[in-house]
């Protein structure tokens, strides 16, 4: 029988905290719009604090369902120190125990910041957040706005990558909440637990070759691989739909819970921006913190270029993904499928930024760069038909991946039909992995 447990029942306003568990133990705090004409008070924000305290003591996933019109105009600061104190308490959660919140209704101004501090954000169809309001947003730009447009559940599916997931009811959400919660640990002190599977470890994936293209520039869904190596081709895929030229996703592999990272072919050829750098250096952050073994596919000709991601800081957001594989200790597994070049290569979970082991399918191509980009630069001076005889030179001779199996950068070329087997016996020998880490206050993560 389900147990609820309240705290600070005796507090006026419009939010409560409690602690519940139905099978799965967790501390949910609820705030709505109430009395303060939607404002959030000095003691709401005091409640989401004790229920998030609560969680960190208890090691259990916090919960926070929440609208809320900015800080209470009639309090003044105290309802800002409020939500300060609700702030604090959830960054202290960050990487201990799992946070979610589910957006309600509206909102708005400091409190929005409160969805930047989870781990994961669902909202509601008629749900809205931002910082600063279409009234403001008109005025100082002079283009007319409403709340849906700016901060509806849309934009930040696909536009800002705020929301992990989105839901039509609040019986949706809590469904989502509970698949959710069925791959995690409830804290950092655990691994998850298996989830039972009568999918053979061992089962062939005889038709998955077939999902690549004949010609090496043709798309295809990376997700169909996915499903077809985890269990039951069951994924559950957070923000599907921002940066979709990288699939994260959470499965399990013989009853193992795993984070799966994978570049999208079917987008932008798959190559990394600053958005999927920013998603998946997030994802792998997270996978780590709550001991998630990493299973990774690669097929990326590299970064995507352009003069307005350099200007805006592809070297610093794209440095996040490789800062998080290279300080990442959980136990990685990787398989190259296509491509894989340069920076990218080593981005993607290579070797040598502390993969655990690595595999490819014969179709892998792991080199610096593609065949013509190495001719234009060696052989510029050669006409059309010498650099033709080239190309077809540098790819016999350097884009296949024995030259990396050779080198130790891979620990072998597998048959695509036995993928799902050799990273079930590679997360099995890497079960105890353990890694001795460096004594310090935190690291310091490019931004």
């Amino acid at each position: 029988m389900p147990t609820t447990v309240g705290l600070r029942t005796g507090t006026l306003g419009s939010s409560t905290s409690a602690f519940v568990d139905d099978g799965v133990p967790r501390v949910v705090a609820t705030l709505h719009a109430g009395d303060s004409r939607g404002g959030i008070t000095s003691t709401e924000g005091i409640d989401i604090a004790a229920g998030a305290k609560l969680a960190l003591d208890r090691r259990v996933p916090f919960v926070l369902s929440i609208e809320a019109f900015g800080p209470s105009v009639d309090e003044g600061i105290a309802a800002l120190d409020g939500w300060g104190q609700a702030a604090r308490a959830l960054v202290k959660c960050s990487g201990v125990v799992p946070t979610i919140a589910v957006v309600t209704g509206p909102v708005v101004a400091g409190p929005a910041f409160l969805l930047g501090l989870v781990d994961f954000v669902i909202t509601l169809e008629d749900s809205y957040t931002f910082v600063g309001g279409p009234r403001m947003v008109t005025e100082f730009t002079g283009v007319p706005i409403d709340a849906a447009e700016l901060g509806g559940p849309s934009v930040h599916d696909q536009v800002s990558g705020l929301a992990s997931f989105s839901a039509a009811t609040l019986e949706d959400a809590g469904d989502l909440i509970d698949e959710l919660l069925s791959f995690l640990p409830p804290s950092t002190d655990h691994v998850p637990s298996r989830i039972a599977t009568n999918d053979p470890a061992d089962r062939r994936l005889d038709d998955v070759f077939e999902i690549l293209p004949e010609t090496p520039t043709g798309s295809y869904d990376v997700r169909d691989v996915i499903a077809d190596v985890v269990d039951d081709g069951v994924i559950l895929e957070p923000r599907a739909s921002w940066a979709a030229n990288l699939v994260t996703a959470f499965a399990t592999v013989d009853g193992m819970p795993v984070g799966v990272v994978a570049n999208q072919p079917q987008t932008v050829a798959g190559t990394l921006d600053i958005a999927a750098s920013q998603k998946g250096g997030r994802f792998v952050g997270f996978c780590d913190a709550f001991n998630l073994p990493l299973l990774t596919f690669v097929d990326t000709s590299g970064f995507y270029p352009g003069k307005d991601l350099e200007w805006r800081g592809m070297i610093r957001y794209g440095a996040q993904l490789a800062f998080a594989y290279a300080r990442a200790s959980v136990p990685r597994v990787a398989v190259t499928l296509r491509k894989s070049y340069g920076g990218a290569y080593i981005v993607m979970d290579s070797k040598y930024i502390g993969n655990d082991l690595s595999f490819a399918w014969p179709s892998a191509e792991i080199a610096v760069m593609g065949a013509k980009g190495a001719v234009e630069i060696l052989h510029r001076r050669a006409d059309a038909a010498e650099r033709e005889v080239l190309q077809a030179e540098y790819e016999e001779r350097l884009l296949n991946p024995y030259i990396a199996a050779e080198r130790g950068s891979i620990e072998a070329v597998i048959d695509p039909a036995e993928t799902r087997q050799h990273v079930a016996e590679a997360f099995e020998i890497l079960r105890n992995k353990r890694e001795r880490l460096p004594r310090r206050r935190h690291d310091n993560l490019p931004l």
